[in-house]
């Protein structure tokens, strides 16, 4: 018998996990779990819905029949309605919610979203049907329309099978996949001049014309045997094996023998180079392997043909054994396990493991996630996989375009070898998922905070990988304390490289206190007498520097002198940093701008200044103090799009530049080998942040950024300012001491309640009217203290009270590491964010449950 009802999820923040429609007996032969289909909401609305379940159980209320079927095949899989399932619940929010978060754009259709005319498409509708041709010919005459609106020109209620056969044609795109395209990256490159090009015998009179100048004539043989063995020849290559400065390309560039041109090397699409041989592995890389191999007990698993098997799901008794209390897998046998930690200095070589597993994954048929923190600025990590992986790599985030987010998500079904991803990545529907690398676990950036769900990519990859009976790698040079914690406690396997690769020494680093340098009138500006002195000396030697500086701008207030007015935010409670490039005060939290006032509004006073400094403003000062320095900035202002990005990254690997000032982008995924300082501009901001975990973001940072120095040849020197370089942070840096940080930190962690030892929950509850978020805060603090008693902290106003002007309240859980507890809390959440949106008043409210914040 024929299936009549199906339980369907919709994309939609909703208490229900799913909704029971009818089915037409003209459909029940299509549906099938996993497909999308066409349903009513509400009173007028479409959308596209997922069936979860098909069946014969006739609810007690009426229902609405299904009104069309949108797929022929399953778009999504088994296992990742399994991931959706333990994200809403373990992360408290909706399976509407997530999958709104999982789906790209083009498998979300509802009445209201925007249809675009794909210009490239042209006006040739020969091979359109009927219905197709005139929702395409109106698409052409108005660029833009909805759904609702193709509706209304069909005159049918059923429109999105229609919408879904265009956009699979490619004759329309919808409004919100038009993002910026991942642009390809662009070298400076090198190549013969015409007529030498096509005529290459005619180099034979070059060579006898050049004799007597030396530098000429090794540079054309530089490239004359780059070119036998490379597709193209990057100039930097030519400079680096003729040793000559550019100035000798140039003349040999302006008497039309060779010219300069950029090449495009892309990133997505099919990798057109030769592939080259991994380099060989060191001492420390085969000793890491093999510790890896014996954790994971990959010989075993590969002796039975597979490095990772799909496992059958557990019953809740077993899944309970062998998992910790939140959900994520727990270490197997003694000696065993699915999740290990690479903890490996800056510079180590972790990637060279990385690529020695994902070759024995590959071998067995099996796929690999490679998960980065931000894909935009891991531009050299994906062009070291291309090179010896080709095309078997994938790169999938959200800024790429619709059409190559289709072909990534089909690709992974198909089994694509390795995905290389943001956290987006984690949503793909894989074959045979057999490995999962999450590189720089540490990083904040793996945190969704909103919308929800509001997961963490780290946590989901290993539940994700235990799903698929995956192995999970964690790599990082500074362990975020939860996972060295599991480490430690044997709940992960644990792996060291301990030696930066070749032998390399870590940097010098040194602490310059700002204190004596003010006292001794050492300071120029903002700048010590020591920093300026190594810039300088760098420059001197030909080397590069890099700044770092938590803060953008060029100054965050603007302060009167005399009253201490500053100018703030009209809608959030916030300072506006002033920007000089567009001499504006600007709001880094709603995006609002004004001009900065010459006079106090109010006291009058004409003695308005700005107080302290931000990457714009170093960068400006450098020009003063460093006059013929090549600076380039990277920071959200400058760096925002992925074409700036991409050519400022560019342009310091070529060496077009000296000195990169950024914030903490320049900490990730960067390796340039010829970077010999690294400078912390302002340390103390850092280590005195109101956070409990700002100590050990302190850490992370001024470890990661200080290990841009000295990568490959050479051993690097770091410079720290503080006002209190005493402070233990700073000093635990400075001796690389992460286990006598992890100590300290620990220690305080347990004594006040923290994790690794207490699981925390942020609730925090929004309205435009401050008495009013003040009496739901109350009343939602009020009923979980009933149940929870003092584990339940607040309510109380955030550190910044209103934001996009709404006023906030923040409520505190701090719970012990037992499954029934939290799983009796977040009941509780749900319950009690029912309750109070019913009360009269308070129906607007906004609540936001984050598990496990950062």
């Amino acid at each position: 018998m024929l299936p009549t009802y199906a339980d369907i999820i919709l994309p939609l923040a909703l208490p229900k996990r799913t909704y029971t429609y009818s089915i037409p007996e003209s459909v029940a032969s299509l549906l099938q779990p996993g497909v999308r289909v066409e349903v009513q909401f509400g009173r007028s609305k479409l959308y596209s819905g997922l069936v979860e379940r098909v069946h014969n159980e006739t609810p007690d209320y009426a229902v609405k029949p299904i009104l069309s079927v949108l797929d022929e095949v399953t778009v999504v899989t088994p296992q990742q309605f399994r991931l959706w399932d333990w994200m809403a619940d373990y992360y408290c929010c909706t399976l509407g919610e997530v999958m709104s978060a999982a789906l790209p754009g083009h498998l979300k259709l509802t009445s209201e979203t925007k249809l675009v005319f794909n210009s490239a498409y042209g006006d040739n509708f020969s091979d359109l049907d009927s219905d197709e041709y005139l929702v395409a010919e109106a698409l052409q005459i108005q660029q833009e329309i909805t759904v609702e609106d193709a509706r209304k020109i069909l005159n049918k209620k059923t429109v999105f099978p229609v919408v879904q056969r265009l956009l699979n044609k490619g004759v329309l795109f919808l409004r919100e996949d038009l993002q910026e395209k991942f642009k390809p990256r662009k070298v400076s490159a090198v190549r013969l001049a015409e007529p030498f090009r096509t005529q290459p015998d005619l180099l034979r009179e070059v060579f006898t014309e050049l004799s007597g100048k030396e530098r000429q004539v090794e540079i054309l043989m530089a490239y004359l045997a780059l070119e036998k063995r490379q597709p193209f020849v990057r100039k930097q290559d030519v400079l680096t094996k003729a040793d000559v400065s550019e100035s000798s390309l140039n003349t040999l560039v302006k008497k039309g023998i060779l010219e300069k041109y950029d090449r495009e090397v892309s990133r997505i699409s099919g990798y057109e180079d030769e592939l080259v041989e991994a380099d060989e592995l060191s001492k420390q890389q085969v000793r890491a392997l093999s510790e890896l191999r014996r954790a994971f007990n990959v010989p075993a698993a590969l002796a039975a043909g597979t490095f990772g098997a799909a496992s059958e799901p557990e019953t809740p008794a077993a899944k309970a054994a062998s998992t910790s209390d939140h959900g994520i897998p727990a270490a197997k046998a003694a000696g065993t396990t699915n999740v290990a930690l690479l903890y490996g200095v800056t510079g180590s070589g972790k990637t060279r493991v990385y690529v020695e597993l994902m070759r024995e994954v590959i071998k067995q048929g099996g796929q690999v996630l490679y998960l980065l923190p931000e894909i935009a600025l891991t531009t050299q990590i994906i062009n070291r996989l291309q090179k010896v992986f080709g095309n078997e790599v994938s790169v999938y985030h959200s800024k790429i375009n619709t059409q190559e987010r289709v072909e990534v998500w089909k690709s992974a079904a198909a089994g694509k070898p390795i995905i290389l991803a943001a956290r987006s990545g984690l949503f793909l529907p894989f074959q045979n998922l057999q490995l999962v690398i999450v590189d720089e676990e540490h990083d904040s950036s793996f945190k969704q905070y909103d919308p929800a769900p509001r997961y963490h990519a780290r946590d989901t990859a290993i539940f994700l990988a235990n799903i698929y009976g995956a192995k999970t790698l964690l790599g990082t040079a500074t362990p975020s304390l939860e996972t060295w914690h599991n480490a430690q406690t044997g709940k992960f396997g644990l792996v060291e490289m301990p030696e930066r690769f070749g032998g390399l020494e870590l940097p010098v680093m040194e602490t310059i206190d700002l204190r004596e340098q003010m006292k001794n009138r050492q300071m120029q500006s903002i700048f010590s007498t020591p920093l300026l002195e190594n810039l300088q000396k760098a420059l001197d030697n030909g080397e590069q520097a890099i700044l770092f500086q938590n803060r953008r701008g060029y100054a965050p207030m603007l302060e009167c002198q005399v009253c201490g007015w500053n100018a703030q935010c009209r809608y959030c409670d916030v300072s506006l940093t002033y920007h000089k490039h567009t001499d504006r005060l600007r709001c880094h939290y709603c995006g609002y701008v004004q001009e900065p006032a010459k006079v106090c509004p109010a006291c009058g006073s004409g003695k308005i200044g700005l107080k302290g400094f931000g990457t714009e403003k170093i960068e400006d000062e450098l020009k003063i103090f460093l006059p013929n320095a090549r600076i380039g900035r990277m920071d959200l202002d400058t760096a925002g799009t992925k074409s700036n990005l991409t050519a400022l990254l560019n342009d310091f690997e070529e060496r077009r530049l000296d000195i990169l000032v950024g914030t903490q982008m320049v900490t990730k995924g960067l390796d340039f080998d010829n970077v010999a300082l690294v400078g912390v501009l302002g340390a103390d901001a850092l280590t005195k942040f109101p956070d409990f975990r700002a100590g050990e973001r302190a850490f992370q940072l001024l470890t990661q950024v200080a290990g841009r120095a000295g990568r490959k040849n050479k051993r690097g020197n770091v410079l720290i300012q503080a006002f209190d370089p005493k402070h233990p942070i700073v000093q635990e840096v400075l001796r690389s001491d992460f286990l006598g940080f992890v100590e300290r930190e620990l220690k305080e962690r347990k004594e006040f309640k923290y994790p690794p030892y207490y699981r925390l929950i942020h609730i925090e509850l929004r309205h435009k009217e401050p008495k009013i978020v003040n009496e739901a805060a109350s009343f939602y603090a009020k009923i979980l203290r009933q149940k929870l008693g003092d584990r339940v902290l607040g309510p109380v106003i955030p550190n910044i009270a209103r934001i996009r002007s709404y006023f906030g309240q923040d409520i505190m859980l701090k719970l012990e590491k037992s499954a029934p507890v939290l799983a009796g809390a977040k009941a509780l959440i749900r319950h009690t964010t029912e309750v109070m949106l019913g009360r009269p008043g308070l129906s607007q409210v906004m609540v936001a449950v984050d598990v496990d914040p950062v």
